[in-house]
């Protein structure tokens, strides 16, 4: 089994390798490849998209990589199973207003806007350790449990407009989308990679994953 970690020049892509690797090694669940080749990424068994930096900036990368057309072969056409983080996650919505209305990649009905915390003394971004608040019944959810800390560093979230497809959320003086899914899809809000053993249970949940 083949995970890729989709290189588009916009990702965390070196602690995501790492984390990736660690637990697929230790638990036989294939092998991790950080690309960017078409072809590696139309034939991988499930596929990783991370993402750092402004919604706009990634979407224009992730275009005018050679690994987007294959991406979405392999995740839409194929039924692939598919892990966005962070940015990554949120280019799987509708639309992202950061900087300027962009367009993405339309997978989750949703909205990623910046947080506007009830509480003012909350600083942006929302950086740090939080708790999670599980909603919704998932394969990669097992063993996962409302309380558990994951770790978040952003100042964007999404906005979900069907709530059957938020699985988790946090509290930071607003509702925070943290997790997301339909069918093979999924995404991450906050960092796996760096979440400890919540996170890297999440991991290896979503390598042994079969939608």
């Amino acid at each position: 089994m083949l995970t890729a970690i989709v290189d588009y020049s916009s990702g965390n892509l070196h602690s995501a390798r790492k984390a990736f690797e660690k637990i697929s090694v230790s638990n036989n669940l294939g092998s991790v490849v950080v690309t960017s080749n078409p072809d590696v990424i139309s034939s991988a068994d499930r596929l990783v998209l991370p993402g750092d930096g402004a919604f706009p900036s990634c979407k224009t990368e992730l275009l005018s990589s050679e690994a987007y057309d294959a991406m979405v072969y392999a995740a839409v056409e194929k039924g692939r199973p598919f892990l966005g983080i962070c940015v990554g996650m949120q280019l799987m919505a509708i639309k992202g207003y950061e900087y300027e209305e962009t367009d993405g990649l339309g997978w989750i009905d949703g909205e990623v806007c910046k947080i506007n915390p009830t509480d003012k003394n909350l600083k942006i971004p929302h950086m740090g350790w939080n708790t999670l608040n599980i909603e919704g019944e998932h394969p990669v959810l097992k063993g996962i449990f409302t309380g558990d800390h994951v770790y978040f560093v952003h100042s964007f979230h999404m906005v979900v407009g069907n709530r059957d497809q938020r699985l988790a959320y946090t509290d930071y003086g607003t509702d925070i989308t943290a997790v997301v899914g339909t069918e093979n899809l999924l995404g991450f809000q906050f960092h796996p990679e760096k979440s400890a053993s919540v996170g890297l249970k999440m991991i290896e949940n979503f390598l042994s994953w079969s939608p």
